[in-house]
This record gives C-alpha cells, structure tokens and sequence, in this order.
C-alpha cells in the first residue's frame, strides 16, 4: 500500500510553511493543546533526566500503578499488570489493531490516524456513520448489518473503535448509543477499543461520563494520554488499560511493542507516573484547561453559526465539525482549499476523516488560539474571560471577517454545484 503523511501533520507543516512566508493564517487545523507545561512537570522531567536504561516493555511499575490508580479513581478498578504503556496512545493504538487483529469497524468521520493505521496493519475499516448529533460511536443499529456483511463475504472482523469524547466533532455519544453499541459488540463478539484521551475534557465535568468499560469491562480496552490534558504531545507518553485476564492479548501487545518501541523514553514515564497520580497542582491545570478549550470553542461555534454553518455544540476536547454545505461551494476539499487561500483560516478536510468528499464538512481545532508565546498562553489559561485578550479577540474578530467574506460567495456566481450538497439536519 502507499503511505502517505498524516494529514494533520501536512497540513501543520502546510500552514506553518505559508507563516514563515509572511501569509497570516489563523491555524485551526492542527490538535495540539496550545498550552504550556506545568512546572512541577518539567520538574519531574529533569530529576529524572539520568534514567538511560530501556527499562521493562510494559513501562516501569511506578508508571503502570499510577495508571492503574487513575481508572480506579474512576469507577473502574485496575491491576497493574494489565496497564501497558507506550510512546503516546497513537503506537499502542496501532499496536492494539494489529495484536486483535481482523478488520475494525470505526465510526464516521473519525481520527485521521484510526483508518490509516488500520491498513498499514492490514486491516480494512469498516466505516459507518454516527449517530444524528453524535460523534465518536459507529451508529449501532447500523453496525450489525455492516459486520454481517463483512462476514458473509469472508472477512474476518474482530473489533470496533471509539473515541470519547470525539475528535474530529468534539461531541460526546450519548449514553443510549454507547450502551446499544455494547450490546451489539456482544452480540458479535466484538473488542470495544475506546480511545479516551479527551475524558477529562469535557467542557461540564458535571456530566456523568460512560465508558464502555463501565458496562463491558471484559471486552473494552482504554487508551489514553497526556498529550491533551497536560499538553504533552511531544513528550510522547500513552497507557493502556486491558480487560481483566485478558493475558494473551497482553502477550501479543507486548511482543509488537518489543519489536517497534521497546520501551517508552524512561525520564518521560517518571513525568507520566507523577501525573497519572494525580496531584493537586496538576488537577487544577487540568481543570483550567478544560475551561478555556471550552469557552473558546464555544466562542468559535457562534462564529460559524452566524454565517449558517449547521455545527453542533462542542461538549469536550477542542474541536468543531461545522458544515457548510449550505454555502454551495464545493466539498471538504475546495471549501478547505478556499478558506485557507482567500481567507487566511487553515483547517482539516471532512474526507481526510472518512467523511463524504462532496459534503463541505471540515474539522476545526480552536487550541491554537490562545497565543504566540508561552505567556501569552499561561495568561489565556488563567484569565477569567480569555475572549477578551486582545490576541484571542483578535483571532477571532479574523475568523469571523473570513468567514463572513467567505459567506457573501454565496450571494454571488456559484462556484460548483453538486447534487450530494444539500443541507443536512443540524443536531445539538
């Protein structure tokens, strides 16, 4: 197969490129978390700088106990031995695909990477859309007659993926679809692999939260990080959480690690075993970041509301899926295309999610606004209005400018029809 670069990387590079340039671009496609580490973790990190040894595959007890203390926290008791750790959830991410093996229902759209990795490892997604309103769950009443189909043809399906809350749509399924879908993974013996690096995002803590494990815990296997809660992406740190004597799914897990990463970086797991413990000074970072992503991207909802886009409310993560259909401009990728060449505003194309190309639905990322420098963004972080920063309010005067230009097309020549673009309900 060819591989090609991850589209939010490229599109990363694209924008960061067009900056270097000269061009503005307000940079809404990449999902990084935009803010600055937490002392007490650099701290961490140095004092631990001398640790140069490989270390166990699975990553240092200290690391898997403190992991196994998170989960515990939340309702879901955990040994230990069945947490394994890697360098970011993404590797074990791929390494779970590949040690169930079989072809993976995921839902649609869902993360760039799920597809991708999918069918580096041989694997064929089976792509099903979510729920109306919803994101990161494959529609169960869809999913039955999909794998059914997959089966009757001869292949070999194993597992389904889900992301709670979602990226690319920042929505959280609802209780009823994560409860059919675990009823529908039982009925055809299906691992629930629920991808859950935004669970402590989301924008009201106050919402109960469900994972699968909490009504499957034999067949779901957790991953997670702290490349969104702390804003740790480049330090490249992930746990896994595996279903209770599920021991040969640990062995195989283990061997694919052994082969790609050995072990994480040893400094990083000390870091992460501190973290994952939980402290006082890191909750609270944690509980101000939840606040900004969320006033800011509810502030870039009603900007994309005000030109028509139907765009669901974001309840977690820092992510919107708007769609703007409406504007009748062409699909993902023209719509992509013309934001960032006429208006200066990057963004990532609905199909580089699995999304229908001729729908003009695009993944927004608002993590990148809170500013240029590291103070300016320890400033966002701790402001009781960020929105009104002068460079916040001034990304978002800029998007809002763009997308008003970019509305006004609409009154004018239209540039491209296509029959498959009509308006489509707008949930939450």
């Amino acid at each position: 197969m060819t591989v090609t670069l991850s589209a939010t990387l490229a599109a990363n590079e694209d924008i960061e490129r067009r900056r270097r340039a000269g061009e503005r671009v307000l940079h809404l496609a990449f999902g990084e978390a935009g803010l600055p580490v937490h002392p007490a973790l650099r701290d961490k990190l140095a004092a631990a700088s001398e640790c140069n040894g490989y270390g166990p595959v699975a990553g240092t007890s200290g690391l898997r106990a403190a992991a196994a203390g998170y989960w515990t926290r939340r309702g879901l008791v955990t040994d230990p031995e069945l947490v394994v750790s890697g360098p970011g959830s993404k590797p074990l991410l791929y390494g779970l695909i590949l040690a169930i093996g079989g072809d993976v229902v995921l839902p649609m759209p869902s993360w760039v990477s799920y597809a991708a990795q999918a069918e580096l490892v041989g694997s064929r997604p089976i792509l099903v859309p979510a729920p109306p309103g919803e994101g990161g769950v494959p529609d169960p009443d869809l999913v039955v007659a999909e794998v059914q189909l997959a089966r009757a043809q001869g292949r070999t399906v194993r597992s389904v993926l889900v992301t709670l809350p979602d990226n690319p749509t920042g929505r959280m399924a609802s209780l009823k679809s994560i409860r059919n879908l675990v009823d529908v993974a039982r009925e055809l013996d299906l691992v629930i692999i629920s991808d859950e690096i935004y669970r402590d995002l989301m924008h009201d803590p106050a919402v109960p939260y469900t994972s699968p494990a909490d009504l499957a815990p034999e067949r779901t296997v957790i991953t997670t990080g702290l490349s969104k809660s702390l804003a740790l992406g480049g330090w490249r740190i992930g746990v896994a959480r595996l279903p209770a004597g599920a021991h040969m799914l640990r062995r195989k897990l283990l061997a694919v690690a052994s082969e790609i990463w050995s072990a994480p970086a040893a400094p990083v797991q000390e870091a992460a075993a501190y973290a994952f413990s939980e402290p006082p000074e890191l909750t609270d970072r944690v509980a101000l970041s939840r606040r900004l992503h969320g006033t800011v991207a509810r502030a870039v909802h009603e900007r994309f509301a005000e030109i028509g886009a139907c765009v669901p409310v974001p309840q977690g993560g820092f992510y919107l899926y708007p769609d703007m259909s409406h504007l009748r401009l062409g699909g993902s990728t023209e719509i992509t295309k013309i934001l960032l060449e006429e208006h200066g505003i990057g963004v990532l194309p609905g199909h580089a999610f699995g999304d229908d190309p001729a729908a003009a639905r695009v993944r927004v990322a608002v993590s990148l606004l809170y500013g240029e420098t590291p103070e300016e963004r320890l400033t966002a972080l701790t402001s009781p209005d960020p929105l009104q920063l002068p460079w916040i309010a001034g990304n978002l005067d800029f998007l809002s400018t763009g997308l008003k230009e970019l509305a006004l097309v609409r009154h004018g020549p239209v540039r491209e029809r296509h029959p498959a673009l009509v308006p489509t309900p707008c949930h939450g």
